[in-house]
């Protein structure tokens, strides 16, 4: 009997001969500037924990003290018994942070995308996406149906250029585009995209799921980095990152947020989030909320590690945010210099392809306010002498 399975079989072989298999590495400790991993301690540079609230004190707390008043689960999707009073504070309170009208939050940043993108745009309607903005974007717009148009990463002119081209062949149109892109660690030119959008009356989002809590003031985000409030529809964004829990956000438009409660899919046919999650979510805000200190300490961090990093010899292209590629190129030397930089005692995964272009194979450093001045000094040291190993300084 045939299998009917083989191709995975011979897929998986594939990957793995070419470099391209994951290594999912394990995880024993609480996320924090140091980890247990696989049994050994390393300090950790690669998880989005910006602002090291994963383990906070008072996040975990506020999740504690709210299971004891809520029980844990809210046991229905929001529009039928999932709703509660905590799920309400925290859109109230997210609005209010980003001095926007109003918000609803969803299960993650992923489903937010899914949820906002189908509601906004139909078949008979256009996308105009940068063509780096993350795969829960790329989904949403295919979940759609609308015609999607790609423009060039980060690039006003080319916008225009496809919206001219697009012009007369849809009803609604929708830009979007991520605020800061996970891969590279730079943001997109949002104020000369809203200004091209405003002119062809597109809708306008952002998924600023890696600038919520690092860029604007306090960490509110793009959208206020550039000051732009109330020229932006839709700001999406996660709880999972310098938030430290997880959680999907819409922020932005009332009209929008209202008929999200009506037609996003994920709000309607979803369990809530937990209520440790909301819980621990609405600790962060008012952590962001009381002090910029700990974002404060996340740019510092960065600029001295970019700044010693480069002075060792290495390529962290087209970074302007904490967010740290070691450019190298090949998938199996960012893969073995992971490797060795591990033995050295420092969690630093190697991305390719299908994560990043084939060919733009690196090593992403994710710096957070947790790290101590030792910590990023150590880290340079095993860059340092790993590189010197591999030859790539």
């Amino acid at each position: 009997m045939t299998d009917k399975l083989a191709w995975i079989d011979e897929e998986l072989k594939n990957l793995r001969e070419t470099g391209f298999y994951n290594l999912i590495r394990t995880i024993n400790s609480p996320q924090g500037p140091s980890l247990i991993v696989d049994g050994k301690k390393v300090l950790n540079f690669c998880s989005n924990n910006y602002l090291g609230l994963a383990d906070h004190p008072r996040l975990v707390e506020a999740a504690s003290d709210a299971m004891k008043k809520f029980g844990i689960g809210p046991g229905a999707v929001r529009s039928i018994a999932g709703t509660m009073s905590l799920h309400i504070e925290l859109e109230k309170r997210m609005a209010a942070f980003k001095r926007v009208e109003s918000a609803i939050t969803f299960q993650s940043g992923f489903t937010a995308n899914g949820a906002a993108i189908p509601a906004l745009v139909t078949k008979e309607d256009a996308i105009f996406s940068d063509e780096l903005n993350h795969a829960s974007i790329i989904d949403g717009s295919r979940l759609s149906g609308a015609k999607i148009y790609r423009f060039a990463h980060a690039d006003p002119a080319d916008l225009e250029r496809v919206v001219k081209e697009a012009e007369g062949t849809y009803r609604r149109g929708l830009m979007i585009t991520d605020g800061v892109f996970s891969m590279d660690g730079d943001y997109a030119p949002l104020d000369k995209l809203v200004e091209v959008s405003e002119r062809y009356g597109l809708m306008t989002m952002v998924d600023d799921a890696h600038g919520e809590g690092v860029m604007g003031e306090g960490g509110r985000g793009i959208v206020d980095h550039f000051k732009l409030h109330g020229k932006v529809d839709i700001e999406v964004g996660t709880f999972s990152k310098a938030f430290g829990v997880v959680g999907g956000v819409v922020a932005g438009n009332g009209k929008i947020v209202e008929w999200l409660r009506q037609r996003g899919r994920p709000f309607l046919f979803s369990s809530a989030a937990t209520v440790p999650d909301v819980a621990a979510c609405l600790a962060a805000v008012d952590l962001l909320e009381e002090s910029t200190e700990l974002v404060d300490r996340l740019w510092a961090n960065a600029r001295f590690f970019q700044q010693e990093i480069r002075a060792l010899g290495f390529d962290t292209g087209l970074t302007q945010t904490p967010i740290t590629p070691v450019m190298l190129g090949d998938v199996q030397l960012a893969r073995e210099f992971s490797r060795q930089l591990f033995d050295e005692g420092i969690f630093a995964m190697a991305l390719g392809f299908p994560t990043v272009p084939v060919g733009k194979a690196r090593i992403r450093v994710m710096i957070s306010a947790a790290h101590s001045q030792d910590d990023l000094e150590q880290a340079l040291d095993a860059f340092d002498r790993v590189g010197r190993r591999l030859g790539v300084k």
